[in-house]
């Protein structure tokens, strides 16, 4: 891999000499190239002067400034940009170090690897690289790329430091008939239900990282060049756009396609609810018969209890009227026995 640009990185007094390299490879992207469709042949961009309408030879083309209030183009030479007071030419210099969430992801652009460009660079690009992770801080500086000044993003990533271009502030558009129209209103619930839809998503998975449509395109030429009908895999059917009517509807349906496709079974999920007011009426139901048990219980009880003193006294009563008879009858009998006695005496 061959750098595509070499610089110093300006930390302070200290300087780190770096080299940048591509940390991106658009080939890999599909892209198309322009035909002519009567007979398939390759449509060109020829290079043809505006006055003469001839083509121009490569070593025959410069550069050309249009200033914003004129209507006129002004030639600049390699020797007139060289000798621009420009300092972000060779040099990166570290304007300020602020948090990472603090960069708009609009204003980021291409990547690039740095890599130390001599020995000597090698302590303070790591000490430069572990002060920025320790610190959680990244640097914000300018550098000129291919004859432009552009704002740069220098963070770590591992055991190395990443360049990141980003655009001028006044190159992001303003956000005017963005928003909609009317002032919209959403519920707590409808949040509740979007952040369950978001926590059924689970974690990217590799297959989700693969690029579909460049495989696709691939069998489909490869298709056309054997005269056969292409073999595509069939993948689960995506929803429609559709306009939503019910926007809490559409959040639960979601949530439970996403369970599906992860293979949870829905069902049993059904069958648990539908048990759970089952074994409600059940504990209900053995409240109730408990209850009713306990009062039953209780009632004997409560009847034992209050008969218990009741059936003794009775029970005592009638020991004594008992005992008060037999001593009745024996002073009676001794009476008798006493009178026969004094009878017999007499005669």
């Amino acid at each position: 891999m061959r750098p595509t640009a070499k610089f110093s990185i300006s930390f302070g007094l200290v300087t780190i000499p770096v080299a940048a390299y591509n940390a991106t490879d658009t080939s890999a992207s599909v892209s198309f190239v322009r035909i002519h469709t009567a007979d398939g042949g390759r449509v060109r961009n020829q290079p043809v002067c505006s006055l003469e309408g001839v083509e121009v030879p490569p070593d025959e083309i410069g550069r050309g400034y249009r200033p914003h209030d004129a209507d006129v183009v002004v030639p600049l030479s390699d020797e007139d940009l060289d000798a621009l007071p420009l300092p972000t030419a060779k040099t990166l210099t570290i304007l300020a170090f602020v948090a990472g969430g603090d960069i708009d992801p609009l204003q980021m652009g291409k990547g690039y690897y740095l890599a130390t460009d001599s020995p000597a660079a090698a302590k303070p690009y790591v000490l430069l690289r572990e002060a920025m992770e320790r610190h959680e801080r990244v640097g914000l500086g300018k550098i000129a790329l291919h004859g432009r000044e552009t704002l740069a993003m220098i963070r770590p990533m591992g055991d190395a430091l990443v360049m990141q271009v980003l655009l001028w502030p006044h190159q992001i558009r303003p956000m005017d008939g963005v928003l909609p129209e009317r002032e919209v209103e959403v519920h707590p619930n409808e949040v509740a239900a979007a952040e369950t839809l978001m926590d059924s998503f689970g974690e990217l998975s590799e297959e989700d990282l693969h690029d579909h449509y460049r495989e696709a395109l691939d069998e489909l030429v490869s298709a056309k060049l054997a005269h056969r009908e292409p073999e595509f895999e069939t993948g689960e059917e995506q929803p429609s756009g559709g306009q939503v009517m019910d926007l809490m509807a559409a959040l639960q349906d979601s949530v439970r396609a996403a369970k599906r496709s992860r293979g949870e079974d829905e069902g049993d999920e059904g069958r648990a609810a539908a048990k759970r007011p089952a074994k409600k009426a059940a504990a209900k139901t053995s409240t109730a018969s408990g209850t009713k048990a306990g009062t039953k219980s209780g009632a004997k009880a409560g009847t034992k209890t209050a008969s218990g003193p009741a059936t003794k006294s009775a029970a005592k009563k009638s020991t004594a009227a008992q005992s008060a008879t037999k001593k009745t009858a024996a002073k009676t009998t001794a009476k008798k026995k006493t009178a026969s006695r004094g009878s017999r005496r007499a005669g």
